[in-house]
């Protein structure tokens, strides 16, 4: 009888230990949490994603050298998409099914984020804090779009930061005002954002051009553009197509008031235009990354100097203060950790202060910011506010 109740107790042991280990969270383990993104990191904007992921992972470096959150060491699992939805979409897949993440982080792009969303990481219920897109598609409640819930937000969207250019420009008395697109979804909700701000003034576009993604050839956009002698020429672009069309308009006497919005990366844009890019405004989403007052600030420009680097920047900074979104996320958690907790912990996120920039979500809310700051790009490429 003893050998029988033996026997007993270590096949309900075994069967203990298999429904513990199938009850276990996806991408946790009792040491681990594994952290998924998908962003550029070759081919014409592989600068920027290379940005983003120097600062996230200097961050999880950090945390996982002073004993990690709460107990666990945070692991990133970072695939290159050169801005393609397809690869977008592909990557999400693989970082799910394959990589067993727990959580997405820090994405690229309004195409390809809405596209994963909707096909890939809302169905399977996997939440992304944070991506490089204002497009209003990603900001709809959950009940527009179930797909929705997983989707967190950190940046202003792209309406408000047209809003801030739109007022400054008509402010100063420019009305004559065209805008220049890039043709998919980041560009056309631009477009459709500086459309809606010239409404408010009784306004319309005085000419529209636009460029193709990943794409130089700005030809046909500067022709149309420069038929209307513009005042202002708002620029829907990333920092390549946005360059090669200021010097465009440059070259043949066109000299505007450019404004352009935060994706196209100011000390990028600066590099690549040299002097050309002096006097160009820039809406910005995130605190002023050059100097140290706001406390975030301090600590980013702290962990790119432990790793003996300087080159702080915008993206640099959102990807920083994405993260921190996230993982005090997961802190709250606790050590029972799962999807639906860390979503619903992101729900009650209400006017959350991550050192002097504030993210507000809540069951309906998937718009975290509305903070825009205007800039330009000074002499010798400064970025000035």
């Amino acid at each position: 009888m003893g050998l029988i109740r033996k026997i007993a107790l270590l096949a309900l042991m075994g069967w203990l230990g298999l429904a513990a280990a199938a009850a276990a969270e996806v991408g946790v383990t009792d040491s681990t949490v594994s952290i998924g993104m998908s962003s550029p990191f070759s081919g014409p904007n592989g600068a920027y994603g290379q940005e983003m992921k120097e600062a996230i992972a200097a961050y999880f470096g950090h945390l996982n050298r002073t004993g990690g959150v709460n107990g666990r060491k945070l692991e990133l699992v970072a695939l290159d998409d050169g801005y393609e939805t397809e690869r977008t979409v592909a990557n999400t897949k693989k970082l799910i099914d394959e990589h067993k993440v727990f959580a997405l982080l820090q994405y690229y792009g309004s195409s390809p984020t809405t596209q994963a969303m909707n096909d890939v990481f809302g169905p399977a219920r996997v939440p992304l804090v944070g991506t490089i897109s204002g497009a209003g598609t990603i900001r709809q409640s959950p009940r527009e779009n179930p797909n929705n819930r997983y989707m967190f937000n950190v940046r202003a969207s792209y309406a408000d930061e047209t809003d801030a250019i739109i007022n400054q420009l008509v402010s100063l008395g420019l009305t004559n005002i065209a805008v220049f697109y890039q043709n998919d979804g980041f560009g056309l909700s631009g477009l459709e954002g500086v459309t809606a701000a010239l409404k408010k003034h009784n306004v319309t576009p005085s000419a529209v051009g636009t460029v193709e993604r990943n794409s130089l050839d700005v030809d046909a956009a500067v022709k149309a553009i420069a038929k209307a002698n513009p005042q202002a020429v708002v620029m829907v672009t990333l920092f390549k197509p946005t360059a090669a069309f200021v010097k465009a308009m440059r070259k043949i006497g066109q000299n505007p008031q450019f404004m352009t919005l935060s994706p196209v990366g100011a000390d990028l844009l600066a590099n690549e235009l040299g002097k050309d890019a002096r006097g160009i405004g820039i809406s910005q989403v995130m605190p002023y990354p050059f100097n140290d007052t706001t406390p975030v600030v301090r600590e980013y420009q702290r962990l790119l100097q432990a790793q003996k680097k300087t080159g702080y920047s915008y993206y640099g900074i959102e990807a920083y203060v994405t993260a921190k979104v996230l993982v005090e996320a997961i802190r709250k958690c606790g050590k029972d950790l799962n999807r639906e907790k860390l979503v619903q912990t992101l729900e009650s996120m209400a006017n959350m202060d991550v050192g002097g920039y504030r993210v507000n979500f809540n069951a309906n809310e998937r718009s975290g910011s509305k903070y825009v700051d205007l800039t330009v790009i000074g002499s010798g490429g400064r970025v000035l506010r």
